[in-house]
């Protein structure tokens, strides 16, 4: 029997990108503590039609799949979540998560959009591997991806510099197989 709540979870809804979902990113990307965990590159505001030119990159790839994180009860834009740079032939995809709205993180919304978008790929895209990469310091995220299952696969040492420390990033991945188990519970 199939599922009806694909992309739904108690807390949450994925739902394709907005327009005006551009307006609120540009505020996230204003946000250092934002910035600095997500994203390996100098945390610094961008503009507008910056934001929008790598949105529509990302959404009109073959290979990406982007999408909006709601709260179920009142639509709100919280976060993003994207599976990029599938490669189809080996079915496997990178995975990027963004919780912008800091009134929401540490809530379970990342646990619940993660596992909502492994589903989705496992189940409806057919990938047999998932695979991310996160800064040694982001202890909640690196949490978050262990409780899921994902399996720290590899160190790139002291590949980010924040603040004149060298920092490790690691590659965490998941399989199928592995995520079917941890489903299965």
């Amino acid at each position: 029997m199939l599922k009806n709540n694909l992309l739904k979870s108690e807390k949450l809804k994925i739902t394709s990108l907005k327009e005006q979902d551009i307006d609120i990113m540009m505020e996230w990307y204003e946000d250092t503590e934002f910035l600095r965990k997500f994203d390996f590159n100098a945390a610094a505001p961008m503009y507008r039609g910056r934001i929008k030119e790598w949105l529509l990159g990302e959404v009109n790839n073959s290979n990406n799949y982007f999408f909006a994180l709601r709260t179920k009860e009142e639509n709100e834009f919280i976060g993003y979540i994207e599976i990029d740079r599938i490669n189809w032939n080996n079915r496997f995809g990178w995975l990027g998560l963004g919780i912008g709205n800091n009134n929401y993180r540490g809530r379970g919304y990342g646990t619940e959009g993660l596992s909502l978008v492994i589903d989705f790929a496992f189940r409806e895209l057919n990938l047999h591997r998932l695979q991310l990469e996160t800064i040694s310091y982001n202890e909640e995220a690196i949490g978050l991806y262990e409780k899921l299952g994902f399996k720290k696969e590899g160190i790139l040492r002291e590949a980010v510099r924040r603040d004149g420390t060298w920092y490790d990033m690691y590659v965490y991945g998941i399989l199928d197989s592995e995520w079917g188990k941890i489903r299965s519970r």
